[in-house]
Parts: structure tokens; C-alpha cells; sequence
């Protein structure tokens, strides 16, 4: 048996409720990068097993994470570097990620470069007792050099209100 079919079967086997990530025709777990849907695919694998090195791949080098600083009432954000540690210490402090794609809300650009509002849900369980849901909106700008390439994340705008 293969790593992924043993981790298919074993993350069927430890939550039977939970949603199934979809495999690919290759029977892989993980998306073409050079569709839209294999972006969110990946994004989805990349919480759900906390891996580090699919997450990297999805960000573009000129990476930015956009958010509203509520406390000072003024937009903040952060680079690539700053992404990737603010990540691998949600992957490591948390037992477990589950990401949920809700419908997407707005789709804009060409075969280089596109814009893309979604939903999620995503549940952070620290333990049994310290577990979080979050419901929220994502604003993606998305980028290749050419329409063979993969899409990588170049913007990321969080328009949750947490």
C-alpha cells in the first residue's frame, strides 16, 4: 500500500464523519496547481495534515497576508517569511485542522493573473476542551507566468470578522 492510500484509510478510519478530501485522477490527494480548484485542493491538504512544504508551494515569493487590525482600526499585513512562521506554529500547536471551502462569491481575471472571494469554515482543536470554529471570507489574488504554470497565492486579504 502506498503513504497516501495509508493515509487516506487511516484519516477515513480515525473520523468516519468527516469530509473526504477528494483524490486526484492520479490518486493522489493533491490538486493541479494550474487550476483554480487544485490551488483550494492543496490549501485544504496543506491544514489537514499540517504540511508545511505543500503550503510554501501554493505562495508566490512577493507573498502578502492582508488583514484588519480591529484594535487600531487600520489594514496590517505581513510577507512570505512572516506567513510561513505564522503557519508552522498553527500546524505544530494544533492537534488538528479541518478546512471547509464554502462557495465562492467572486471570480475575476485571465489566464495570468485572477481574483478570487471565498468562504470557509476552518476548526483549530488544540485539545478536547480548547476547540475553535472560525467562519470567514478570503480575498486571493492569484498569479503565473504563464497559463502552464501552476497559480501561486500572491495576495491574501482576510475579510473575517474575528
Amino acid at each position: 500500500m502506498t503513504v497516501t492510500g495509508m493515509a487516506t484509510m487511516l484519516s477515513s478510519c480515525l473520523n468516519p464523519f468527516a469530509p473526504r478530501l477528494a483524490l486526484s485522477s492520479d490518486g493522489t490527494l493533491l490538486g493541479d496547481q494550474r487550476t483554480i480548484e487544485g490551488v483550494f485542493q492543496n490549501f485544504r491538504y496543506a491544514y489537514i495534515f499540517k504540511d508545511t512544504l505543500t503550503y510554501g508551494q501554493l505562495l508566490d515569493p512577493n507573498f502578502v497576508f492582508i488583514y484588519r487590525n480591529y484594535e487600531r482600526n487600520v489594514d496590517a499585513s505581513w510577507g512570505r517569511d512572516e506567513e510561513m512562521f505564522s503557519t508552522n506554529g498553527l500546524f505544530r500547536t494544533a492537534q488538528a485542522l479541518d478546512l471547509v471551502w464554502n462557495e465562492i462569491i467572486f471570480a475575476s481575471g485571465d489566464s495570468l493573473s485572477t481574483n478570487i472571494q471565498r468562504g470557509f469554515n476552518l476548526t483549530v482543536t488544540f485539545n478536547v476542551n480548547d476547540i475553535i470554529r472560525l467562519d470567514g471570507r478570503v480575498n486571493l489574488g492569484l498569479v503565473r507566468e504563464k497559463p502552464s504554470d501552476v497559480w501561486r497565492i500572491r495576495r491574501w486579504r482576510d475579510e473575517s470578522n474575528f
